[in-house]
């Protein structure tokens, strides 16, 4: 061996050496190897400077990885660091350096922003050095995260519950969905009408304004002025008073970068921003092909919208083949982003060949790869193609006092909508002429209220994140997805519902520590992070100058801020053991509980009525003989040990489904179970033996390797799918 690269995902390290010789070999870090440890602050202050040094260790179950990446390199005749082109995978080749003894500024350093072979080589042609400003860049974000959540997080605890956690981006975010649920809280519906007319018999039409006043959304306050203008316009007669027809360009759209392809995974295909990363993460460090393993999209955390000069040449290509020259502009069309600070990646999320198009796609991907390449696919081709065109039409309808609007459209030309599709429908109005004279066929009344402010769902909080600099395309998944864990939100109908515990954060950390969640303090820092990235400002500077104030807020908060725990005495005993019950705060809201508790389980709803205790069973439990109950979750009743939570034994109320197949691992009986992301299956004899599958298994044996091989469904019909080597065969 003459070469190592070292990348951070075994994927990863699996497509890159497909497209190298023998000369290399790539191996995975699998992510951090160094970090500030869990179980200690893992910052020393400098007594002579006042520096923040950060004390980083190599956690025990890296240590096999680093040991093999120590001896690999030092058998290499060069090493490259290959992870990822942002400052946290510059950290991270930062910290692979360290950890295997070697100077990171001395390593040359590899980056691509798609994983083909032509990137590859490139790629190793024109190393360069780590970017040290970059590193000392995350490296702040990183301890500036670690001295919020290690020093905030306890105070909260104490305060209010255990379990409680604060961070900078989080709470910030945390504050946006408390202000939201404020707002709708403190809405008060305000009554209006609207008054809608059918002339001609077939045209609708709205009120455009009553004697010489125009009627805006809102104007008619109350059923008699209502009232008023129906009337006066059932006496009238009308005539055309005007007809109208414009014409107006829809832009193309920009291409992805990671907070509107999050947006649009949303809206379109339903997927949490956790699962849009997960699946792009997927086809970024390869998937087959029919050209071999290979990543088919560009890196997915990004915040630029450029793009190669070589890929929009093919894509204008692609579109003149495919669609012909009406579809094609004269001019390559080219995007600036309006994220402050942008400087992820180099470029936007764009399919790395132009001739993989859907079509194909679908006979190597899974369902859902395939729905979000497609995704990205048609916005790439639609970004480098025309405007649609659409005419608007306007005709107002005019009586002694009454003038009513009708509105029309039609699509012209659907330039880019060719490849996106589009939801407008024509809406033609008839031919009509000036001054003719038309009927009011039907009039109608209606009284309506003023709605509420919308709840956020994961789109539009990332959305709000990205337009006021909170975060960075890195930070907006895991960020959401913290607040869930944490059980700070709920999503209700796709719907961001704060929990009852969130208001209480949130307002001790307005009054206490309002830094922390405003979020123009933390878009600043943002920015700040930017400067220092750039090598514009001190990366010690920016800690010290937030630690000390920080920390003697922290300080005067253990003093003065007064408990928040609700844990009211209501004057009354515990029936089941005489204990007093005390007034609590949970997630649902109050209730009742013992004092005694975790002894004493007792509890009821605030009201007084009883809450429903788990349902008895006849069952012993096969780990501790405690009799087996009957509980609620939200995928329905299971069985669980009465004697939790020290037995923790848990099962399926109905036995689970087997198959007829056996397992190809131990021979057992595989069966269908449940899980938090739905039906899969596994073998009886786990955690044994960890044969798993998300699709059936079946008794059809891999034509490759010999191995089980399962059912899938695809858009293209059904395949048989290798456990093993994911070799596909069409199941016709």
């Amino acid at each position: 061996m003459k070469n190592l690269i070292i990348v951070e995902s075994p994927a990863k390290a699996r497509t890159i050496t497909n497209f190298l010789s023998k000369d290399y070999k790539v191996i995975a870090s699998k992510g951090h190897i160094r970090d500030l440890p869990k179980s200690t602050f893992g910052i020393t202050i400098d007594d002579q400077t006042g520096d923040l040094i950060p004390k980083y260790s190599i956690p025990r179950n890296v240590n096999p990885i680093v040991k093999e990446l120590k001896k690999l390199s030092k058998e290499a005749q060069t090493v490259f660091i290959a992870t990822d082109e942002d400052r946290e995978g510059e950290a991270i080749g930062y910290h692979i350096a360290k950890a295997i003894g070697k100077e990171p500024t001395e390593l040359p350093r590899i980056v691509f922003h798609e994983i083909t072979k032509s990137a590859i080589l490139n790629a190793i042609e024109n190393p360069r050095k780590i970017d040290m400003n970059s590193v000392d860049a995350q490296q702040t974000r990183r301890l500036l995260d670690r001295i919020v959540g290690y020093k905030l997080s306890p105070l909260l605890a104490s305060k209010i519950q255990k379990g409680l956690s604060a961070g900078r981006v989080q709470s910030s975010t945390l504050k946006l969905v408390v202000d939201k649920e404020r707002e709708i809280k403190a809405f008060k519906p305000e009554e209006f009408w609207t008054i809608d007319a059918i002339f001609q018999k077939n045209i609708d039409a709205s009120i455009y304004d009553y004697n010489g006043i125009k009627i805006e959304r809102l104007t008619i306050k109350t059923e008699a002025d209502a009232t008023e203008i129906v009337t006066a316009s059932k006496e009238e007669s009308f005539v055309v008073a005007s007809i109208e027809k414009t014409k107006r360009k829809t832009k193309t759209p920009p291409p992805f970068m990671t907070s509107t392809l999050q947006q649009a995974a949303s809206t379109q295909l339903g997927f949490s921003p956790k699962k849009s990363m997960m699946v792009a993460q997927k086809l970024y460090e390869g998937v087959k092909t029919n050209n071999g393993t290979m990543g088919v999209i560009t890196y997915m955390r990004t915040d630029s919208l450029n793009l190669a000069k070589e890929a929009v040449e093919s894509a204008r290509e692609y579109i003149k083949a495919q669609y012909g020259d009406k579809y094609l502009p004269n001019k390559a069309k080219s995007y600036a982003t309006k994220s402050k600070g942008a400087q992820e990646a180099h470029e936007a999320i764009r399919p790395t060949m132009i001739e993989f198009d859907a079509k194909m796609a679908a006979d190597y991907l899974s369902v859902d790869e395939l729905k979000l390449y497609r995704l990205i696919y048609n916005r790439f081709l639609a970004c480098q193609m025309t405007e649609a065109e659409m005419e608007s039409q306007t005709i107002l309808f005019k009586g002694d006092k009454c003038t009513f609007k009708a509105s029309g459209r039609k699509l012209l030309f659907d330039g880019f909508y060719k490849v996106t599709g589009h939801n407008d429908k024509d809406k033609l109005l008839p031919d009509l002429k000036k001054g003719q004279n038309v009927s009011l066929d039907e009039i109608k009344q209606e009284q309506h209220f003023t709605e509420p402010p919308t709840r956020y769902n994961e789109a539009s909080l990332i959305k709000k994140l990205e337009s006021l600099g909170i975060g960075r395309p890195s930070t907006y998944a895991p960020t959401v997805t913290t607040l869930q864990t944490r059980k700070y939100i709920e999503l209700e109908k796709k719907r961001i519902h704060p929990t009852e515990i969130a208001f209480t954060v949130t307002e001790l950390l307005e009054n206490n520590f309002p830094e922390i969640v405003d979020s123009n303090f933390t878009a600043n820092m943002e920015e700040t992070l930017d400067k220092v990235a750039e090598g514009e400002t001190s990366w010690q500077n920016i800690l010290k100058e937030f630690y000390t104030p920080f920390l003697q807020k922290v300080e005067d908060g253990k003093k003065n801020i007064k408990s928040l725990k609700v844990a009211i005495p209501t004057g009354e005993n515990c029936p089941k053991c005489g204990s007093e019950l005390l007034l609590r705060k949970g997630r649902y809201g109050e209730f009742i509980a013992c004092s005694n508790f975790p002894k004493c389980k007792y509890t009821k709803n605030s009201d007084g009525t009883e809450i429903e205790g788990p349902e008895e069973t006849d069952q012993k439990c096969e780990k501790c003989g405690s009799m087996m109950v009957i509980k609620n979750s939200k995928r329905g009743k299971f069985l669980a040990c009465s004697a939790y939570p020290k037995c923790k034994n848990a099962k399926p109320l109905e036995p689970a489904k087997e198959l007829k197949v056996p397992c190809p691992e131990c021979g057992g009986k595989l069966q269908e179970k449940e899980g938090r992301r739905g039906k899969f299956f596994g073998c009886e004899n786990y955690p044994k033996c960890k044969f798993i599958a998300n699709f059936e298994p079946t008794d059809k044996k891999c034509p490759e390797c010999g191995y089980m091989m399962g059912k899938k469904s695809l858009k293209a019909g059904d395949v048989y799918v290798c456990f093993k080597c994911k070799t596909k065969v069409d199941a016709k």
